[in-house]
């Protein structure tokens, strides 16, 4: 099962397949906090103007833990997709950030030709 290829898409259905029974929700969750030197770009880059490198990798990074997390969910369902799967972004408390990911775990079956 751990080598088992998840799809994840945020369409609500996949090319070539027929969703074949819905398994659940599945969810991931990813806060993060700041970091003080990374504050200290992000005031110079106000100044300045262009990309706050350290943020972009943070929101980046935890995006890619959150659909880690999808999948591992999807797994421990026995499914085969995810489906509709969608991402936002809140602040718990100042200087953090959480990010979260859902979608729906669904089995497939190869669309007969």
């Amino acid at each position: 099962m751990a080598g088992k290829k998840i799809i994840v898409t945020t369409m609500d259905s996949i090319p070539g397949y027929e969703v074949s029974e819905y398994v659940g929700l599945v969810w991931g969750t990813s806060v993060r906090a700041r970091f003080i030197g990374h504050d200290l770009v992000a005031v110079f880059k106000t100044l300045v103007g262009g990309e706050v490198d350290p943020y972009t990798k943070m929101s980046n990074e935890a995006r890619l833990k959150v659909i880690q997390k999808v999948v591992q969910n999807a797994k421990r369902l026995g499914a085969d997709a995810v489906i509709g799967f969608r991402m936002g972004s809140a602040h718990v408390i100042p200087g953090t950030i959480e990010i979260m990911g859902y979608g729906t775990a669904v089995k497939l079956k190869k669309k007969k030709r």
